[in-house]
């Protein structure tokens, strides 16, 4: 039971960018890297999730 609390916690804490980012050592193949998390780790986001660039 404690193993499951645990889990929960750390893969909310996992998250960044406004909850719709992950914190990951690498990027998976359909997300690109946005921003640095707290943890050292890079946010990687879908790019349809990034800001518009104009």
């Amino acid at each position: 039971m404690k193993f499951l609390l645990i889990l929960t916690v750390t893969l909310l804490l996992a998250q960044c960018w406004n909850k719709l980012g992950r914190c990951r050592e690498t990027c998976e193949q359909n997300e690109v890297f946005h921003i640095m998390c707290k943890n050292e780790g890079m946010c990687c986001i879908s790019p349809k999730h990034l800001p518009a660039r104009n």
